[in-house]
């Protein structure tokens, strides 16, 4: 796998992929384990998808993998292997017990599945035949029907042409108190999405999950697949008045043109991305979403200002597309313990 594309996957990863707790904080992704047996139980189910495996020796691991949203688009919409399977897996051993994130799986068929957004042939471990597709993270500019619709409608995150997640690696420009923080921060034990605990804003616009937005007269629902996330952009200032702080904040909109432009504020999460750079509760954020003139693409661009933590402002930019076989599925955020 390139240096890049890790880079990019574990970004995503680390982010949304595990709800409950990130994959960086779980999982050791410096080293790649194999294992092989018979898959004894399935949990086909968010906030990710488990796998029982079953060894000679009669050991059980559990192989965690990603959410539904995320395996429909590797082309994985219903379980490609049932309980009773014989499977040889490879991926990153667990920090806390038996188990690994899945990277890779040989299927019965004699065909690999590659857990991975940008998987090529060269990332086959032991096949040379790929099951799957991930040409749907990929898509350059959706479906350019129907424009009239604007930004109401179902967005999906794209990997193409700058379209990926805007928390990568960088340099935040950190006050002395923020860069205390971030470099004392352990994810291992302080990280903010354990056992199911929502994103705050803005880090729930870096999820990898589809979103849509609602038109309801005053007011615009934007709908997020990530929690279950509802947010709620006022955009009469009569009826926007403030509320208390929140995690998703006070969100205020208006339309510069074809663009909606959100500002939020009383945001109390605390985080800028979940990942050790702190944001306060004077924050403020603007957020500018522009559709394109065929309406096939979403761009986005963020600025957050936060003189307590940040010296300068913040900005960061990704963009999504529209793919109208997608829907926002309901999200069901189970702790792992429940999952058995």
């Amino acid at each position: 796998m390139r240096i890049q594309e890790l880079g990019i996957l574990l970004t995503f990863a680390a982010a949304p992929a595990l709800a409950h707790h990130s994959v960086v904080a779980n999982f050791d992704a410096g080293t790649t384990v194999e294992a092989e047996g018979v898959i004894s139980n399935i949990a086909w189910r968010n906030p990710h998808i488990l796998f029982t495996l079953t060894t000679a020796d009669g050991a059980e691991l559990t192989l965690d993998t990603h959410s539904l949203s995320i395996m429909r688009r590797l082309g994985a919409a219903e379980p490609f292997i049932h309980v009773g399977d014989s499977v040889k897996v490879a991926g990153w051993p667990s920090r806390r017990g038996e188990g690994m994130f899945v990277n890779n799986m040989l299927l019965p068929s004699g065909e690999e599945f590659v857990f991975d957004f940008s998987a090529e042939p060269a990332d086959l471990r032991w096949s040379d035949r790929m099951w799957g597709s991930n040409e749907n993270w990929f898509a350059e500019g959706g479906d350019s029907s129907a424009e009239e619709r604007g930004i109401f409608r179902v967005w999906s995150t794209t990997l193409a042409g700058g379209g990926a997640f805007f928390f990568q690696q960088r340099a935040y420009p950190l006050t002395e108190a923020a860069q205390a923080f971030n470099d004392a921060f352990d994810i291992t034990t302080e990280d903010p999405l354990f056992n199911c605990a929502p994103k705050g804003v803005p880090a729930i616009m870096n999820a990898p999950y589809p979103f849509e937005f609602s038109d309801r007269g005053d007011i615009i629902e934007l709908r997020i697949e990530e929690y279950d996330t509802l947010r709620t952009i006022y955009l009469n200032p009569e009826t926007a008045a403030a509320s208390s702080p929140s995690i998703l904040g006070h969100s205020t909109g208006h339309w510069d043109g074809e663009t909606l432009v959100v500002e939020t504020t009383n945001v109390n999460w605390g985080h800028l991305n979940g990942r050790g750079v702190p944001m306060s509760e004077q924050a403020v954020i603007v957020e500018r979403f522009t559709p394109t003139e065929n309406g096939g693409r979403l761009e986005y661009e963020l600025t957050v200002t936060d003189p307590r933590n940040f010296t300068e402002p913040v900005v960061m930019g990704k963009s999504w597309v529209w793919l109208p076989d997608v829907r926002v599925e309901p999200y069901e955020c189970t702790l792992r313990e429940e999952l058995g």
